[in-house]
């Protein structure tokens, strides 16, 4: 949407994006709507009801019980259209399609760093693809960043700590802002990128060139290895430590009766802080890898964990 050349609005390049501004130029319509009329009749009140003499006496007001009715249930009603149609657009655009295509993103003073599940890696550029669904897990090195792409009409914290997920589909090749709207720092200004969005071909292409260190799954796997985490986490549950067969989305019982979901914050802090939820059954053994793994390694440690089958844990333990 523009006036003479100038954008009074980004241009619209998500299948979300022409939702969000339909709910937002209704709120924008009511809100000046609303205004305006509040200005004209405290005019036309001020006019029509002002004391022309010394000795006028206004007329008693009995009130009006049709009046109070009327602007009682039309701002209710406008209330609860504003409510119901901004939660269905909350809910959709909080849980992601089940088809995603899942890239990792570590936010950086000053930097984004992307993974691709192939194992391309990226600062300050996303490449995808249009017509496909993307899911970003994010976190932070360091302090909160957030992640804003206006031309998509998406925008999510990134915490230190813990994952955060943001999804889109971008609906038209191009290249967009991408932007830090959380201040974070000095050179907080200069936390941009850019959102590359190519045809599916292309970016199969693109994918197909330019990687020479496996994916993050295999990256991921060299890394459980090296860290000596299979030698406790044997696939069949004898270990000394719980299977990690796929563990990602499993209940699991906790020391005291507690139980929990196994996601990725719950993996994330059992690499980082072992102590801090002990499963059920096993000691407190496991040393903490903080300082030793990096973000980006959690990520691929994550990788590497959901791309095991417990078919495979199945056949081991046989």
């Amino acid at each position: 949407m523009s006036t003479l050349g100038f954008p009074l609005f980004p241009e619209q390049a998500s299948t979300m994006a022409e939702r969000v501004d339909h709910l937002y130029f209704f709120l924008l319509g009511i809100s000046v709507f609303f205004a305006g009329l509040i200005c004209i009749l405290i005019v036309v009140f001020a006019i029509k009801y002002r004391r022309r003499s010394d000795d006028e006496q206004p007329r008693p007001i009995t009130g009006n019980l049709g009046l109070e009715i009327f602007w009682t249930v039309v701002p209710l009603c406008l209330t609860l259209v504003i409510f119901v149609w901004g939660a269905q657009l909350f809910f959709v655009t909080y849980y992601p399609p089940n088809d995603s295509l899942e890239i990792n993103v570590v936010a950086k003073q000053w930097m984004w760093k992307v993974q691709h599940p192939e194992g391309h890696s990226e600062i300050n550029e996303l490449h995808i693809p249009s017509g496909k669904p993307v899911k970003l897990v994010m976190t932070s090195q360091d302090v909160i960043h957030d992640f804003f792409v206006p031309a998509f009409r998406v925008k999510k914290d990134v915490l230190p700590g813990r994952y955060t997920t943001l999804w889109f589909e971008a609906s038209k090749p191009g290249t967009y802002h991408l932007f830090c709207a959380q201040y974070c720092g000095t050179q907080h200004s200069g936390m941009v990128g850019r959102i590359v969005v190519l045809e599916p071909t292309a970016f199969q292409t693109w994918l197909s060139g330019g990687v020479t260190g496996g994916s993050m799954a295999s990256a991921g796997e060299k890394l459980f290895q090296s860290l000596g985490c299979a030698t406790c986490h044997l696939p069949n549950d004898a270990g000394r430590a719980p299977s990690l067969v796929a563990i990602l989305g499993k209940t699991v019982a906790l020391q005291g009766g507690r139980s929990i979901v196994a996601d990725e914050n719950y993996v994330r802090e059992s690499i980082l802080e072992p102590n801090a939820k002990i499963v059920s059954g096993y000691q407190p053994i496991m040393p903490t890898f903080k300082g030793l793994v990096s973000e980006e390694g959690v990520m691929q440690i994550l990788a590497y964990l959901k791309s095991l089958k417990r078919e495979e844990g199945a056949q081991v333990k046989k």
